[in-house]
């Protein structure tokens, strides 16, 4: 554990005994992550592939056996909020605390005898940036209660029911990947997941030895999932699988997609998430057979295709996404795209080692000039999931 980390932990469970009297029975991480290819393709059963940030949502936590549940976070502030598991229901919360109280409610629907604790939260996960704060708030929790309860699941099972907790307890249609990234990834590597079957593959992603940089372009435009959009587009994707008379999109192969969508005729909405959702899947392929073969440069024309087809298939793009891109390319860059969601937060840009400061200073100055709020730059370096910390 890094120093750094080390001292994240020390803050947390020193809070957490200034709360609530007591020290912690522990403090757990989990982290964000960047989706280096493969943007909704995992809720139709599709291949994502994204690394975890060394950006981590810290939980202290105790075991109650009272059926309380008690909430605090660092970045909200306020006073400890206080439910009891029995009284938890799907919906019923608007607030921060939907995203823990649901991963309770999750574990204990499953079966499992989660009688109560008590949480205190810190993230420096950027909230609304498209790189999986919820989820690493969800997981962090899922792992605490999975230690404190002897409850023997493991990392994909905590990611499964983490999402039902966002996907029913929040109403948020997501998918598995933003989970099972923040409980299964390792570090140094990029997570090749087969969303059907939750099969992984860990694939070697050292950038720094080869010379490169794969930057985060935090655009500061916040996107909520759960307002609307993100659902539409699901809702196409499932009315395109119907129409093609397969289980989801993931089974339209990439050969046969001319005559798929002509099958589809004249719905060139439906057609439009088809074809991205069939051609992102070939991607994450190609982009898998080239970094197992060395030829790491040459993913990034991919990414900037993938933008391509999110922007204009896909429609969730928005301008400031659009400008890192456009800028980041023609200052030099190998690559870029949006990542996560989309309707704002971040885009990566793959650059060569020397070219970081010509690159950032491109983005930032375009946006000064587009009269955009100022970009959050940082460097992406692939790092552990959810573990045990103290």
């Amino acid at each position: 554990m890094s120093e750094s980390s080390a001292a994240a932990a020390e803050a947390v469970a020193a809070r957490f005994e200034e709360l609530y009297g007591s020290a912690p029975d522990g403090v757990w991480a989990a982290p964000g992550r960047v989706n280096l290819i493969g943007e909704h393709t995992d809720y139709n059963d599709g291949f994502v592939m994204p690394f975890a940030l060394p950006h981590t949502a810290v939980a202290a936590v105790s075991r109650r056996d009272d059926g309380v549940l008690r909430l605090h976070s660092a970045d909200i502030g306020g006073s400890v909020v206080e439910l009891t598991v029995d009284g938890l229901a799907p919906e019923s919360d608007k607030r921060w605390t939907a995203y823990p109280a649901g991963v309770v409610w999750a574990l204990r629907e499953a079966g499992h005898a989660v009688t109560g604790a008590d949480v205190h939260l810190a993230s420096t996960v950027p909230a609304g940036a498209g790189l999986s704060s919820s989820a690493a708030l969800e997981v962090v929790v899922a792992l605490a209660l999975n230690d404190l309860f002897a409850l023997g699941l493991r990392g994909w099972q905590l990611a499964r029911l983490s999402q039902r907790a966002e996907n029913v307890y929040v109403g948020a249609p997501v998918g598995i990947m933003d989970q099972t990234a923040s409980a299964c990834c390792e570090a140094g590597h990029a997570l090749f997941l087969d969303t059907r079957d939750l099969s992984q593959r860990q694939i070697p992603f050292d950038l720094a030895a080869e010379g490169m940089r794969l930057l985060v372009v935090d655009t500061q435009v916040k996107h909520s999932h759960s307002e609307g959009e993100y659902g539409k587009r699901r809702e196409g994707c499932e009315k395109g699988a119907a129409l093609l008379g397969v289980d989801a999109l993931r089974d339209v192969p990439y050969d046969d997609l001319d005559a798929a969508l002509a099958r589809l005729g004249d719905d060139e909405e439906v057609r439009r998430l088809v074809r991205h959702v069939v051609t992102e899947d070939h991607r994450v392929e190609q982009v898998v057979s080239l970094l197992e073969s060395g030829d790491t440069r040459a993913i990034g024309p991919l990414l900037v295709e993938g933008h391509a087809s999110l922007r204009d298939d896909f429609r969730v793009s928005c301008p400031e996404l659009d400008l890192v891109v456009d800028t980041a390319v023609s200052a030099g860059a190998l690559g870029a795209r949006m990542t996560g969601g989309g309707f704002g937060g971040s885009a990566i840009v793959l650059v060569e080692e020397g070219d970081v400061p010509t690159v950032t200073k491109a983005v930032e100055e375009a946006f000064a000039a587009a009269e955009f709020k100022t970009p959050r730059v940082f460097e992406a370096v692939p790092s552990a999931g959810a573990r045990r910390v103290r």
